[in-house]
């Protein structure tokens, strides 16, 4: 599995780890897609202390990342960034999979296997 942070998404993401975090949980941040957005999928990034039996983890940058064997397949290459400016400001996804991507980058659609497109809200 590759995924890659930049300097500044990995960063973003241990404060965020950092802050939901106590002493008796360890945190880790799951990495998903599902079905949804404009374009069929949705790129979904949560803070979470429950690892699934069979979600593929790995560590970058001192990130825990875990992610679901449905959603690997889909997030091969993907570069997580974190964008901060005037008129963004949020994570950003590079993916090498996605065919199409909708205008609020946070909905992609991957070839055949992408299901019916439903539109932002």
């Amino acid at each position: 599995m590759t995924v890659t942070l930049t300097e500044k998404a990995a960063f973003r993401l241990r404060s965020f780890v950092r802050a939901s975090a106590d002493e008796t949980t360890e945190k880790a941040v799951r990495l998903a897609v599902v079905d949804g957005g404009c374009s069929g999928y949705e790129y979904v990034l949560d803070i979470t202390n429950k690892r699934n039996s069979d979600d593929l983890v790995f560590e970058q940058d001192k990130v825990r990342i875990y992610i679901d064997p449905q959603s690997a397949p889909l997030l091969k290459g993907v570069v997580i960034d974190f964008v901060d400016s005037l008129l963004q400001s949020g994570f950003t996804f590079t993916n090498p999979n996605a065919t199409d991507s909708c205008g609020c980058g946070k909905s992609f659609s991957a070839g055949d296997c992408t299901p019916t497109a439903v539109p932002c809200s």
